[in-house]
């Protein structure tokens, strides 16, 4: 006889467990203490099994016979439903242990086996171990839209829209490795798009004024700070290039003989080698700090270890000691007033921007001008070098 939920709710305990029958093999199994759970007796290959489902009434009559029909439709097919069950419990103990924060890692394992720039794996670290944190060690599947907003509203308040923008952009990318890696259905951060402020564009603070600029390089004459920094700093601003190049720059890769700097394309931006032409400025700058590296790969070392890079914040801290607010000048910066001043004096736009490596978006023109320009290049860095001579002079 079938039961009904007022049998059930009468169901008293006794003495010895007993079992009342609902039929197809399902069974309320009554405890002495009182507490009722249900099983299905079934076979399987010849021998007899029981599968628990659950407590009464925490899990319904109804739900209790949907749960029985499942399980004898397994059993049609072939299937043991109580190895199914634990098949399903291992399968979901492995989806929660496939968390953000292990697929992050193993996305940033790949970006360093792609040799990707080291400053952009640390800061790819500190976008996805820092300031998404509270994500790791979530489920991947779990993970909603509203969520990864959460996160990335305190960082939108705290006035680092662009910080925000770029830590949408390395989660989205984490969520794609995890789609093709077969853990992960859909990326959530496709929802997000729209829904940040747009960052402030900030141009980079220099100085465009050709006296400014003088008065600036008769300061750093004067600096009386650590002789890598001063030199490190003369040679950015000779050389136009990025202040990480010059920080990592090592022997290795200059040709005093031919006065040639080859920085490889690991360390550049666009990720295309550039040849920088050295004035006779350059060179001498590079020969007075050339025995400083006697014992070390680095032309322009730290001051506490000549095996290690001048931190990111040596130039500006350098600036600023010299009294140059952050407003007023950058190293960074120092791009911008190679190019306003040589645009301004009219030399050629095209041969400006190789020397900045600045990536043309055509590919043949971006080989033409590498081959092109070189002898205009050489010229143009000499007279670059030869200005700020005169410039602070003056």
């Amino acid at each position: 006889m079938a039961l009904s939920d007022f049998s059930l709710r009468g169901a008293k305990p006794r003495a010895r467990p007993y079992r009342l029958p609902d039929g197809g093999g399902l069974n309320l199994l009554v405890q002495p203490n009182g507490s009722r759970l249900w099983q299905l007796r079934y076979r399987y290959l010849g021998k007899e099994n029981v599968l628990s489902f659950g407590p009464y009434p925490l899990l319904s009559l109804a739900k209790a016979r949907d749960k029985r029909d499942a399980a004898r439709r397994l059993l049609l097919d072939g299937v043991d439903p109580a190895a199914q069950k634990k098949f399903d419990r291992i399968a979901l103990e492995a989806a929660a242990r496939m968390t953000f924060g292990l697929v992050a890692e193993e996305y940033l394992e790949r970006m360093r086996a792609n040799h990707a720039a080291a400053s952009t794996v640390a800061k790819t670290t500190w976008l996805l171990q820092d300031l998404a944190a509270s994500l790791s060690k979530r489920p991947i599947k779990d993970i909603t839209a509203a969520e990864i907003l959460d996160v990335l509203r305190p960082v939108e308040k705290s006035g680092r829209r662009e910080t925000a923008r770029r830590l949408r952009g390395v989660i989205g990318s984490t969520f794609r490795y995890a789609i093709v890696t077969l853990r992960a259905d859909s990326d959530p951060t496709i929802a997000l798009h729209g829904a940040l402020l747009p960052p402030k564009v900030v141009g980079r603070a220099a100085i465009t004024d050709e006296k400014k600029l003088g008065a600036l390089l008769n300061a750093l004459d004067d600096y009386d700070g650590w002789p890598t920094i001063t030199a490190a700093l003369q040679f950015l601003i000779l050389t136009c290039v990025r202040p990480g190049e010059v920080r990592h720059a090592a022997r290795a890769e200059f040709d005093l003989d031919k006065a040639v700097w080859h920085i490889p394309a690991e360390r550049m931006k666009m990720r295309q080698p550039h040849d920088v032409p050295l004035s006779r400025q350059a060179l001498a700058v590079l020969r007075e700090v050339w025995s400083f590296s006697d014992d070390a790969e680095l032309i322009f070392p730290s001051i506490r270890s000549r095996r290690k890079a001048l931190s990111e914040v040596a130039f500006n801290a350098a600036l600023r000691r010299m009294g140059y607010a952050k407003d007023e000048v950058t190293a960074h910066g120092f791009r911008v007033t190679a190019s306003s001043i040589l645009n301004a004096r009219s030399f050629d736009p095209d041969v400006i921007e190789a020397i900045l490596a600045h990536q043309d978006s055509n590919a043949i023109r971006r080989t033409y001008n590498r081959a092109t320009y070189w002898k205009q290049r050489v010229t143009l860095m000499q007279k670059w070098a030869d200005l700020l001579d005169k410039l602070r002079a003056a």
